[in-house]
């Protein structure tokens, strides 16, 4: 039985948070003498010499409507990392508790854990990079207060089944995390509506990939507004600043923008996977619902090393476990897919065009 109260460390329950200026006085003023800001302004165009809104309340409620979740459920945080590390400093005893990977998967969790001092077990995924149910409940011990899982994953591009997923969540007395930072490019429908359902279900999103706003550092987290209420209470003051409020604000309003991207990046996607595939030096594309493509190659690093000397620049994930051979490419612009055919296509000594 999920109990978030006993998920909890102990100096959590007994935080107090910190009560900034803008939490004490929420209302509208025309002198504002408490938070010892500059009076006088700021030297920009735009004055930013007051604090922000620490909760985004106008941000969350356009998500809201966006998302169709109600805007208690909403963490902002500044990027998705900011909500990763918050679960571990929240929720794991370091030095004694442990979290659940399954790589290969976004490195970040890992990184969060060792900061943290989490101990990480790891059920790797099969050979088509799915869960693999019976190692993860061999993993699972008494002090296991986290999985997470990343659908669409990173670095192979793959949504998770979904009754997988639910398996889990189904099984799992701990908080189960669901990166979903690449849905928007997936044929798999987002976890969100089913957030009333499982209570230790948390989702990562992020407006830094299919909206495009990776320079302003915006992640969201949705679960339960009690787990929400412990991000809060543990987040600094004002962790997202005025201008990617701002902004974020004014790019939520171009989804019709944002949608046909989305559009002509699957299209995109579909495109280059079948010409790569022409290609004696491409083994294997496989399957994506993501931005980008995992591609097995015949030499992973000299073929990096070609695309760099063109000024081409992708990952070489040839090292990660499951991954030997591959790189990982961005679906870029019909322009940008067709410069990176083209070395390919000249590094293979063939002709032809996607």
């Amino acid at each position: 039985m999920f109990d978030l109260n006993s998920l909890l460390r102990d100096n959590i329950k007994r935080l107090v948070p910190y009560s900034s200026a803008r939490d004490e006085f929420k209302g509208d003023a025309s002198v504002f003498l408490d938070a010892n800001e500059n009076s006088f302004g700021s030297p920009l165009p735009v004055a930013y010499h007051r604090y922000p809104d620490p909760l985004q309340w106008k941000v969350k409620y356009k998500l809201a409507d966006i998302k169709g979740v109600p805007p208690q459920n909403i963490f902002l945080g500044n990027g998705s990392d900011e909500a990763i590390d918050l679960l571990f400093r929240a929720f794991c005893r370091p030095g004694t508790d442990n979290v659940l990977l399954c790589p290969p998967t976004y490195g970040m969790y890992e990184v969060s854990a060792n900061i943290n001092d989490v101990t990480v077990r790891k059920a790797t995924l099969t050979a088509d990079f799915q869960l693999d149910l019976p190692a993860m409940e061999a993993a699972i011990d008494a002090n296991t207060k986290l999985i997470f899982i990343c659908s669409p994953n990173n670095p192979t591009a793959n949504a998770i089944r979904r009754e997988d997923i639910e398996m889990v969540l189904n099984n799992f007395d701990g908080i189960v995390v669901v990166d979903e930072a690449y849905i928007n490019f997936s044929r798999q429908k987002t976890l969100i509506q089913e957030l009333t359902e499982y209570p230790n279900l948390v989702i990562l999103q992020t407006l830094s990939k299919a909206w495009g706003l990776a320079a302003l550092r915006v992640g969201m987290a949705f679960a339960s507004e009690d787990i929400i209420n412990v991000f809060n209470k543990v987040k600094p003051p004002y962790n997202i600043n005025q201008a990617s409020q701002e902004l974020a604000l004014e790019a939520l309003n171009n989804i019709e923008q944002v949608n046909s991207w989305i559009r002509e990046t699957v299209e995109e996607r579909g495109k280059l996977e079948q010409a790569l595939n022409t290609l004696p030096i491409v083994e294997k594309v496989y399957p994506s619902d993501a931005n980008f493509l995992l591609v097995k190659t015949t030499d992973a690093k000299g073929i990096y090393q070609h695309l760099v000397d063109k000024g081409i620049i992708v990952r070489d994930r040839s090292r990660v476990e499951l991954c030997a051979g591959c790189l990982r490419i961005t679906i870029g612009t019909p322009v940008e897919n067709v410069q990176l055919f083209t070395a390919l296509r000249d590094m293979a000594g063939l002709q032809g065009s996607i």
